[in-house]
């Protein structure tokens, strides 16, 4: 714990020891206290496109155009510039360093939907370790689609979802991979989760789990589809013994046999039904109370779980995957967490379901967290900063707009405002009926951030810079 608030005193006292195993990073963050964006450029003339995030190596600023066409990438730069006064601290900013482009740089614009087709701006996965992208583009949806081909009933179609794979650098186009009358949910980046270089897709239309692994070379190599089938070769299997099946009726061996299904239970539905009667038969020793549980806990609510769908996936490991089950309502849902959930973890390799959580605590219904949906910066650090979480926080959504200032609190010292920031105009909004929304974008390691005003009617949008002075 640092002593002093003065950052040389700080800088002195880090030289001179050591700190306790494992608190190198937390103790690095504490210089944050002192290093605070202060400082605010209001209605910053700058490129009228929908800015999404900064990269967690916070190298690159990823915007889209207007339009949904074209990828806008930005390198974030410091501002520099000159005075000749002796106080320069007193003086206001030229009216040059006062600019969009006195903070970035454009490196590229590059067209990625084509004709029909729109970007999903909230859809965006970065891959540090290799500088790549992945982002996505889509047709509209089709609400009243008929479920064909194994689809879902009520589950929303989509001629084409595209997913591609960029390199940030040079905006490269690597490899890309196609989705035909399917549906992905690519708000937020709810359908997709990156772990290392394991991508998981969900298709939500054809309840799979599509594992993908982004190689160095930018491709994109297919792994596994886990779903109706778990294993491989299951497709396999089944096909052949059902076509030695027909080849025994149809010889006579089985006169009295009816016609064959032509559908089943999906794997992953089948694994997880056989843990949850395996785990309640196991609960009693006596086979008097096993039936008598085994009615009142599994075939009581036996359509119930046939009637779950996989709503989302997170990688644990590399082996693993914890899956939220739901409704089809959940689903589709834009506010899925008043449905009730169940969370199965599945083991990929040996295709088995290791857990399942039937009746989950409301904390955990926002559970699984979708992949880099939260800002690494330190200044949504709880332990340093006390803020109101309601007007601002790390998790990357939109927030209802306020005139007043938002304030970060010293958690140190309680009485001690760190620095302010305020969306909007400097003077406020004139009309105060017309409903805004904002939102944040922190940079990951500079004092450096984005403030972003909008209103719902498609007007110009309001950007201020926020920076340490």
């Amino acid at each position: 714990m640092f002593k002093s608030n003065n950052v040389t005193a700080r800088l002195f006292e880090r030289q001179i020891s050591t700190p306790a195993p494992g608190t190198a990073i937390h103790r690095a963050r504490r210089f944050y206290e002192n290093i605070v964006p202060g400082y605010t450029i209001y209605d910053v003339e700058c490129p009228d496109h929908s800015f999404r995030k900064f990269t967690d190596d916070g190298l690159y600023l990823i915007s889209f155009s207007r339009n949904h066409q074209d990828l806008i990438v930005y390198r974030p730069t410091w501002l520099t510039f000159s005075c000749k006064e002796e106080d320069c601290d007193s003086h206001d900013l030229p009216l040059k360093a006062r600019k969009f482009e006195s903070f970035f740089t454009q490196l590229y614009s590059v067209n990625l939907a084509s004709s029909g087709e729109l970007i999903c701006k909230d859809f965006f996965l970065y891959m540090e370790s290799n500088q790549f992208g992945l982002f996505a583009t889509s047709t509209a949806q089709i609400h009243d689609a008929p479920p064909t081909g194994g689809a879902i009933q009520g589950v929303p179609s989509v001629e084409k979802i595209t997913f591609y794979l960029l390199r940030l650098e040079d905006g490269a186009r690597l490899d890309e991979r196609v989705f035909h009358n399917d549906y992905v949910n690519l708000a937020h980046s709810i359908g997709a989760f990156l772990y290392d270089d394991l991508l998981a897709i969900v298709s939500l239309r054809y309840q799979r789990i599509h594992i993908l692994q982004i190689r160095d070379s930018g491709d994109l190599v297919d792994v596994r589809a886990i779903g109706e089938f778990c294993r491989e070769d299951d497709e396999l299997f089944l096909n052949f013994n059902s076509q030695v099946l027909v080849n025994h009726v149809g010889n006579g061996f089985h006169h009295s046999m009816p016609e064959l299904e032509t559908s089943f239970m999906g794997g992953i539905k089948q694994r997880l039904l056989s843990f949850i009667f395996r785990g309640i038969w196991n609960e009693e020793t006596d086979q008097t109370m096993r039936v008598q549980c085994l009615k009142k806990k599994f075939y009581f609510h036996f359509q119930d779980y046939i009637d779950l769908i996989i709503w989302k996936v997170q990688f644990l490991d590399r082996h693993h995957l914890l899956i939220k089950f739901g409704s089809v309502d959940g689903g589709v849902s834009r506010n899925a967490d008043s449905h009730p959930s169940f969370f199965a973890v599945y083991n990929m390799e040996t295709t088995e379901i290791v857990a399942f959580y039937q009746f989950v605590k409301k904390m955990m219904a926002s559970l699984p967290f979708s992949c880099q949906s939260q800002s690494p910066s330190p200044y949504f650090d709880q332990s340093l900063f006390r803020f109101d979480e309601k007007l601002i926080s790390a998790i990357d959504r939109h927030r209802q707009s306020t005139d007043h200032p938002i304030k970060f609190i010293s958690r140190r010292q309680p009485n001690i405002l760190k620095f302010k920031m305020k969306p909007g105009p400097e003077a406020g909004s004139t009309d105060g009926r017309t409903k805004k929304i904002c939102s944040f974008l922190f940079h990951p390691i500079l004092p450096l951030a984005l403030s972003v005003q909008q209103t719902l009617f498609l007007q110009a949008s309001v950007v201020n810079i926020h920076f340490r002075r």
